[in-house]
């Protein structure tokens, strides 16, 4: 794994994360367990016995021959709360375009006292069960995207950048990995973009503890490969919890090995701005919006005839 030497303004950005993650436990507690209306619900997996959920919502008169594309969503909460009720508008979005559109419950630290690879196990084995079961859900499994904010979206990038961390006993030759990524203000950068100081040391000791695996192991930015799925982040210049310049350093990454990577720059906005009821909808409708038009260009979905408005 090589290290990547940056000016010393870009070396603070591992002692800015390593602080934010640590202190994201305190929010994103809410609406749990989630009560979601939706077309079906199915069990994807069950450790330990608990009951790891997928709500599923279908476009209109879709059928198990009908090969929609689909997307998996995974909430953000720092690895250790959340719920699945984060993503449901955009759900509800995606369907009535034809999208098969999924919220996916993971084990996290305060229900279920796991580490963070864990919570990558669980986003791994979501992708792998609806690629296994495309034929029932009318899914076409050459097109399965995952998408997710703050640490969901960490994890939807992991399973497409990380090797590790599959859950034993699955059937590792139905790949885990999406056919498109869709990252809203995610965190990518789990490791150093440089050489650290003793003090970052120390943070990097307690993050491992946490992340209950190796830094380096665990993040998508330095795991990039040729051949990543097409990608689009939504990010907030002025972002606090996950800084705007992990996505440009993503972004620029991932386009040096040759993979699609478009980077949506939300002037002014902070972390969590694109979650549906915020600003009178104002950045909802312009965050799926641009999804939608992302995915016309990938040939998933047919042209809108008139743009969205709030």
């Amino acid at each position: 794994m090589k290290t990547i030497k940056l000016p010393p303004s870009k070396k603070v950005l591992f002692s800015v994360i390593i602080m934010i993650l640590i202190t994201a436990h305190l929010t994103g507690q809410n609406n749990y367990p989630p009560d979601i209306t939706c077309d079906k619900i199915v069990i994807y997996k069950s450790p330990d016995n608990i009951n790891l959920k997928l709500w599923i919502f279908n476009p209109a008169k879709h059928s198990p021959d009908a090969q929609s594309p689909a997307i998996v969503f995974y909430f953000g909460g720092g690895w250790n709360g959340g719920s699945p009720m984060q993503f449901v508008k955009q759900c509800e979005y995606l369907s009535a375009r034809g999208m098969v559109a999924m919220v996916a419950d993971y084990r996290v630290a305060s229900r279920n006292d796991v580490r963070a690879k864990t919570c990558v196990s669980d986003a791994k084995s979501a992708v792998r069960w609806i690629r296994e079961h495309a034929g029932e859900l009318g899914v076409d499994p050459d097109r399965i995207a995952a998408g997710g904010g703050s640490a969901g979206g960490h994890l939807a990038a992991a399973t497409a950048t990380l090797t590790k961390f599959d859950e034993p006993g699955e059937n590792l030759k139905i790949s885990s990995q999406p056919n498109a990524l869709a990252l809203f203000n995610p965190a990518l950068v789990l490791a150093p973009l440089g050489d650290e100081t003793p003090e970052q040391k120390k943070k990097l000791e307690n993050l491992e503890i946490r992340l209950g695996a190796k830094p380096v192991d665990m993040s998508p930015y330095h795991n990039i490969t040729p051949g990543i799925a097409p990608t689009i982040i939504f990010h907030g210049t002025s972002d606090e919890t996950v800084p705007f310049i992990t996505a440009k350093e993503f972004t620029k990454q991932m386009k040096e090995a040759g993979n699609k990577c478009i980077l949506a720059a939300y002037e002014n906005e902070g972390h969590g701005f694109f979650n549906y009821g915020k600003k009178d909808n104002g950045p909802y409708v312009s965050t799926v919006s641009m999804l939608d038009k992302f995915f016309v260009k990938l040939g998933w979905l047919n042209a809108l005839p008139k743009p969205l408005k709030p």
